[in-house]
């Protein structure tokens, strides 16, 4: 399995494109393929990026846990597949297009933030990255609570 980590900015060039960070790029394994899927993430002003195979597992678990004959499951899963858009970097640079409307739901101006999140790679507008962060006092409670939930 593919593992992102680490935080990288860049700018958005004039004709709306991104440049994947070289570190991202290098982790896919040799042999599988350069495409992406981009989403919006349900809980954070960001965009989720999955390998194309990781994507695929995720979305398989996700229908695995849905009723296909229950209308309100139904409605969920429309709702997780719509607006998604496959991406796959220029083999010179690694410059990857994401559809306008994505970056401006994520309220992106001249940069953008390439989170590594282990599985997945987030995408956030550079000001709302650093406005997301948590006190370390928060971070320890949420610690606690988890060890405590085990």
């Amino acid at each position: 399995m593919t593992k992102f980590i680490g935080e990288y900015t860049v700018k958005i060039d004039d004709k709306g494109r991104l440049v994947l960070p070289s570190a991202f790029k290098s982790a896919v394994p040799e042999g599988e393929d350069l495409k992406f899927v981009v989403k919006k993430d349900i809980f954070a002003d960001c965009l989720e990026m999955y390998t194309f195979t990781e994507w695929d597992r995720q979305s398989e678990d996700v229908k695995s846990r849905l009723d296909i004959f229950n209308s309100k499951h139904m409605l969920f899963w429309r709702e997780y597949m719509r607006n998604r858009a496959i991406v796959e970097p220029d083999p010179k640079i690694g410059r990857i297009s994401i559809p306008k409307k994505m970056l401006e739901a994520i309220g992106v101006n001249k940069e953008v933030v390439f989170a590594g999140s282990d599985f997945k790679i987030e995408i956030w507008a550079k000001e709302r990255y650093e406005e997301s962060g948590i006190s370390g006092e928060e971070f320890i409670s949420l610690a606690e609570s988890l060890h405590e939930n085990r």
